[in-house]
């Protein structure tokens, strides 16, 4: 019988640069008397950032969500957009923000991601963009549903929350659509404590999105649209910059940790890894599992339940779907009927404990609940 764990083990933890180097940038801003309206920090993480996603063109803003939201205003859509139900609430909020209306696509059953196959009969003469999310870092068919934007006339945006750094193909991912979304919130593998960005190949977006995202002030005297106040500080951007020293390091630690989960994990019935992708493909994000209940013998839901006994704290991720919220229960693309694969991934994926520092007798341990739970169940199941 396994003990549970003595401290929490939470499905992830923040990537901290040595303390030191931070106080000595936080010595840096602090001597400045600058600590926002794009300063040197931010400038210089601007650069780093443009070189690391390998992009020509960048904009950083308080956090992710604010970007995703200016970054669908900058384009002008209006109308309908065609998304995933299967994502963060932050995908359609953004879209509630811009009086945009969702239309739901179904998923792939095996990516995860939006079914590029079913986009196409869910346009109408009011559809104006297709927003997809790289879920879990796995890329989204980007190639098929480019094709079906341009067919159609549409714009077409990515949430790359999940998927910093990777690569489709050995071409960045930030490279593909009108515009890329990051997230740089404190779980994600590089964070600013929040923060984010957009990526982007059109230098016309540039002007806009330095206007929206601080007020709409086009000079000392001068503000010429309605804008927020969405600008990444100089404090965020400095731990930024030691942040992104260390991305190296720590992609390296998951790629064992990673590892150490799949030969654990591997000659468990019922349980199938969807976090698969390895080197310049992977953003190293997250460690998820797919839970089949008529094969494992026990719900996700159940697993959850029972790891959170050793003071494992697993998530439920994503939970619920978005085309569940009770704002969308008027559009026939929320109807579950509409949405089989979505409603079934819902009730089976579980994003386990994932981080640098998790050392690899943990995740045996973890692994071990888990395979433990299964084998009592089939014991269960043969009496």
């Amino acid at each position: 019988m396994a003990k549970a764990f003595e401290q929490p083990i939470y499905v992830t933890r923040p990537l901290l640069p040595d303390f030191t180097d931070i106080t000595e940038r936080l010595r840096v801003v602090w001597n400045s008397k600058q600590l926002t309206n794009f300063g040197k920090q931010h400038d210089e993480l601007s650069h780093q950032l443009k070189e690391y996603l390998e992009i020509d063109h960048i904009s950083m803003f308080s956090n992710g969500t604010m970007a995703l939201l200016l970054g669908l205003k900058a384009l002008k859509l209006t109308g309908e957009v065609i998304t995933t139900p299967f994502t963060f609430p932050a995908t359609v909020q953004a879209l509630d923000w811009n009086n945009l209306t969702p239309v739901f696509c179904d998923i792939d059953p095996v990516t995860f991601n939006i079914d590029a196959d079913k986009i196409e009969a869910l346009i109408t003469e009011k559809t104006t963009a297709i927003l997809g999310v790289h879920v879990f870092g796995n890329p989204c068919d980007v190639e098929k549903i480019q094709a079906i934007a341009d067919k159609h006339g549409l714009k077409v945006i990515y949430d790359g929350a999940h998927a910093f750094g990777s690569k489709i193909n050995d071409v960045p991912i930030s490279s593909f659509g009108d515009m890329t979304m990051f997230s740089f919130h404190a779980t994600k593998l590089f964070n600013t404590i929040e923060g984010g960005a957009l990526t982007y190949n059109n230098p016309a977006l540039d002007k806009s999105l330095d206007l929206l995202k601080n007020f709409g002030i086009a000079s000392a005297e001068e503000v010429v649209v309605s804008g927020l106040n969405a600008k990444m500080n100089e404090v965020q951007a400095g731990v930024g910059l030691e942040v992104l020293k260390v991305i190296g390091e720590e992609r390296s630690k998951r790629y064992i940790i990673k590892k150490a989960y799949e030969e654990n994990l591997a000659d468990i019935e019922g349980i199938q890894i969807l976090t698969t992708l390895e080197g310049e493909s992977s953003s190293y994000q997250y460690f998820v599992i797919r839970i089949d209940e008529a094969v494992f013998g026990q719900s996700r839901d159940a697993v959850h339940k029972e790891l959170q006994k050793y003071n494992v704290f697993a998530r439920k991720y994503f939970y619920p779907l978005c085309s569940d919220f009770e704002w969308y229960s008027d559009l026939p693309s929320a109807r579950p009927e509409n949405l089989p694969h979505a409603q079934q991934a819902v009730q089976q994926v579980l994003a386990m404990p994932y981080y640098g520092d998790l050392p690899v007798s943990s995740v045996a341990l973890i692994c071990g609940i888990i395979r433990e739970l299964h084998i009592t169940q089939k014991s269960l199941s043969q009496i």
